[in-house]
C-alpha cells in the first residue's frame, strides 16, 4: 500500500513516467534524481506520511523500496 503512495509522490515530484517507478528502481541511477529532487521528495514524503526523515536517513535511500521500508517501519 505504501509503495503506491510513494510511487505517486515520486512521479509528481520528479515528473516521471509512472511505469518507470518500480520497487527496485534506483533513485539516482534509474530515475535520475539529483540532490535537489531528493530534498523535494523528502519534503513531500514527510508531509504525506506525517514523519520526519533526517538527512542521514535520506542518504541511505538507494531504491524506491528503501523508502517504502523506512515508512513501513516508521509507522
Amino acid at each position: 500500500m505504501n509503495f503506491e503512495k510513494v510511487k505517486e509522490i515520486i512521479v509528481e515530484t520528479a515528473n516521471l513516467n509512472e511505469a518507470d517507478v518500480k520497487p527496485e528502481s534506483k533513485l539516482k541511477d534509474d530515475l535520475g534524481l539529483d540532490s535537489l529532487d531528493a530534498m523535494e521528495l523528502n519534503m513531500a514524503l514527510e508531509e504525506k506520511f506525517d514523519l520526519t526523515i533526517s538527512d542521514e536517513e535520506l542518504i541511505n535511500f538507494i531504491t524506491v523500496q528503501d523508502i517504502v521500508k523506512y515508512i513501513d517501519e516508521a509507522k
